[in-house]
């Protein structure tokens, strides 16, 4: 998907929201157990509900891998339901030596056919390269996380005052452009967001944490939304796990539709419908 398509899609649904479709066979409604493949089940009930409300679907592959090869044909079969005009995101965080990475990247862009991955930076340029060979591919590489553990690595400083995350963000927007890689900013790190737009202000950020990690939209958007938008903003718990009974959908629907009229307000705040 390229940015335009992405940017007119925003405009057409006036939201920027994206679920994450964590499926978890201990999570999900009961009855659901009953079909040959649960996860599936569970997935395009989300999707028929929500479709019209979000831009983009984030399945995070570690939830279909633990089920083995049943799990990651769920995978398969959930990415070919989303439609075209949806993104979809690999949640993968993929990233290795060249050879590997190539294959990382054909897997999950010819087989599965996602449109982005995540990938982690760590090991450098020739790990993340191989991702950014695919036309209107998207790869989206971990910046400033929203995990607890981020403070660990992440915001350690060098002599000059710069911190980790900074030095990877402005090294890996050179690997690319804004139209082929985004960066995952987490939404509950909001009061480093206006710093982290100086330095990368035109790529999108893909923004996790919003919901049931406590993330806050506004703050979010004041600090770090440019004239394309910018912003992905995903919801992943507090979505698809809004009920456990037989309305599971339906009440997907209403947090999605809660978070949609959120954006669209934004937008019009903004003047970019």
């Amino acid at each position: 998907m390229s940015r335009e398509l992405l940017f007119d899609s925003i405009v057409k649904k006036k939201s920027f929201l994206c679920v994450g479709l964590d499926t978890d066979l201990d999570k999900i409604p009961g009855h659901l157990l009953e079909f040959d493949d649960p996860i599936f089940e569970f997935n395009k009930a989300i999707i028929n509900a929500t479709s019209d409300l979000v831009v983009a679907y984030k399945p995070n592959t570690a939830f279909y891998e633990a089920y083995g090869p049943k799990g990651m044909e769920s995978l398969k079969k959930t990415i070919d339901y989303i439609p075209s005009d949806i993104m979809c995101i690999a949640d993968a965080k993929r990233a290795d030596i060249g050879n590997t990475s190539r294959r990382y990247a054909e897997s999950y862009f010819n087989y599965y056919k996602a449109d982005a991955i995540t990938v982690a930076p760590y090991m450098g340029d020739d790990s993340i390269k191989p991702f950014l060979g695919y036309d209107n591919k998207w790869v989206i590489i971990l910046g400033l996380t929203s995990n607890p553990g981020s403070h660990d690595f992440q915001q350690l400083k060098f002599e000059s005052g710069e911190a980790l995350y900074e030095r990877v963000l402005t090294t890996c927007a050179q690997y690319g452009t804004s139209d082929n890689i985004m960066f995952v900013v987490g939404a509950t790190k909001a009061e480093y967001m206006k710093k982290i737009r100086t330095l990368l202000p035109e790529h999108f950020f893909l923004v996790p944490g919003v919901g049931a990690q406590g993330g806050d939209l506004l703050s979010v958007c004041s600090n770090a939304i440019n004239d394309k938008v910018g912003l992905l903003i995903n919801s992943s718990r507090s979505i698809i796990y809004a009920s456990k009974e037989e309305d599971f959908a339906d009440q997907a629907r209403a947090k999605s539709l809660e978070l949609q009229l959120q954006m669209a307000n934004v937008l019009q705040k903004y003047d970019l419908l």
